[in-house]
């Protein structure tokens, strides 16, 4: 039997069960500390936030002003936000049989597993969890396509230029794995492959 931990954050988790033959995976927490990384959406047309200066580096090497803006003392990203997703490169995530949901709070990064990496298992989760995350879910896409930004910042991301950057950019760790959110036909594909339980039922 071997378990392996997906999730780097101790409240959203993901881990998986192998046992003989079978790979369950418990839990997939999506990750959306990397958001604080970039500029906000405001849902009305900010002054302040467009007149931001770009980001240029102390020995002016590095030019990124399209890509970053200082605010406070600190440098954001001004794309549209991209969330941390579940470690893939340990183990082969289509090989997984089952997906067990505890809770709709652990349920956020379902759809970049099962529309995104050939799972072909099944999804178990009750019917609240189903709902309420199903809301979840709807809620974040459409707040995201509310206020989109055309623009898409991936030149920080290059390991040379990330060292120059102030922390906590330069801190951030596996930024090639951000994603931008998932979109709603895609949402609702995760969500078909659920198969409802029923407390103390048995699978």
């Amino acid at each position: 039997m071997k378990l392996y931990c997906l999730s780097g954050h101790p409240t959203l988790p993901c881990n998986v069960l192998k046992f003989k033959s079978t790979t369950i995976m418990l839990d997939c927490g999506l990750d959306t500390t990397s958001v604080l990384n970039f500029l906000p959406l405001p849902l009305v047309h900010s002054p302040r936030l467009s007149k931001l200066p770009g980001w240029v580096s102390k020995d002016g090497t590095v030019n990124l002003e399209k890509e970053l803006k200082e605010c406070a003392g600190r440098v954001f990203v001004d794309s549209q936000p991209e969330f941390c997703l579940p470690e893939r490169e340990l183990l082969d995530l289509s090989t997984i049989d089952v997906i067990l949901i505890s809770n709709y709070h652990c349920m956020m990064a379902l759809p970049y597993i099962t529309e995104h990496t050939g799972f072909t298992g099944t999804v178990y989760a009750t019917e609240p969890t189903l709902q309420i995350g199903r809301l979840l879910m709807e809620e974040l896409v459409n707040f995201m396509e509310r206020v989109p930004k055309a623009q898409s910042a991936t030149c920080w991301k290059n390991k040379e230029i990330q060292r120059m950057l102030p922390g906590p950019l330069k801190d951030a760790v596996d930024v090639w794995t951000w994603k931008r959110c998932y979109s709603m036909q895609e949402v609702n594909s995760a969500l078909s492959k659920v198969q409802l339980v029923g407390y103390s039922q048995k699978v």
